[in-house]
């Protein structure tokens, strides 16, 4: 009884402990919907990047160009781990097999939840291009620098980033990742999830010994408890036959001589 009664109170247990931290895990992606957005600040250089007061793109969309390939890479960090207020560096490739040059406009990106995009986390910084041009059968990489809000729950988002360009004077738009980055901490090891879960291990492990100790326990009782068997002593008879054999002998003889004593 006590075993079963151990077995529902740790299934309860741990139904409220996976529960806890499922609840968590959307709490903590819908925490802090309106952060602001990180300027990034740029440094005018051979490609003329311009970091404030830039336009904001985020409401438009553009289609892509034909004949125009993306590519992204994370030069530093090629696990994709950003940390939460502190700025990360991609870099964006362009290959133009187009028959006329493009001039970029900017670069911007957006976090979204990982299992609904319709969910806006934060949109980051727009970096903008002056006399940043890309010519036919070629190809150029640019840097976007970005930063997510300090304010951010550590945990997997998804990042989208596009690149704003113009070929002819038409605008046109191309999507160069869109895909998972992991937000951690500035400069900590451990974050509330990771202290969740090793507090939720602990517990487990806890449950697990109790319930082995109260196991072992009813074990002993039981061994306890159970009845010896009883051990039944009779009288030794002699039978008539083993006297006849045994007639005559030394054995016959001491036995007819202790009972003549006794007498």
């Amino acid at each position: 009884m006590r075993s079963t009664m151990s077995i529902r109170v740790f299934s309860v247990f741990l139904s409220l402990l996976l529960f806890s931290s499922s609840f968590l895990q959307v709490a903590r992606c819908q925490s802090d919907p309106e952060t602001e957005v990180v300027e990034g600040t740029g440094e005018a250089g051979d490609l003329g990047i311009v970091g404030d007061d830039v336009q904001d793109f985020g409401s438009e969309s553009f289609s892509p160009a034909p004949g125009i390939e993306t590519v992204c890479v994370f030069p530093k960090n090629p696990s994709k781990v950003v940390a939460a207020g502190e700025e990360s560096e991609l870099l964006v490739g362009m290959k133009n097999d187009g028959d006329s040059s493009l001039n970029i406009i900017a670069i911007q990106a957006s976090v979204h939840l990982p299992f609904d995009h319709r969910y806006l986390v934060q949109n980051l910084s727009v970096q903008a291009f002056n006399n940043a041009t890309v010519p036919p059968s070629a190809q150029a990489t640019f840097p976007y620098i970005f930063a997510v809000s300090k304010f951010m729950q550590p945990g997997s988002f998804d990042l989208v980033g596009t690149i704003v360009y113009e070929i002819d004077q038409n605008p046109y738009q191309s999507t160069f990742y869109n895909g998972t980055i992991e937000v951690t901490e500035p400069g900590g090891l451990l974050s509330v999830e990771s202290v969740f879960l090793f507090c939720l291990g602990i517990a487990l492990l806890g449950l697990l010994g109790f319930w082995i100790r109260g196991q072992i326990q009813n074990l002993s009782k039981k061994t306890k408890r159970a009845p010896k068997a009883k051990v039944e002593v009779g009288t030794a008879t002699t039978d008539a036959s083993t006297d006849e054999w045994l007639e005559g002998t030394a054995y016959t003889q001491s036995l007819s001589n202790k009972s003549k004593k006794k007498k």
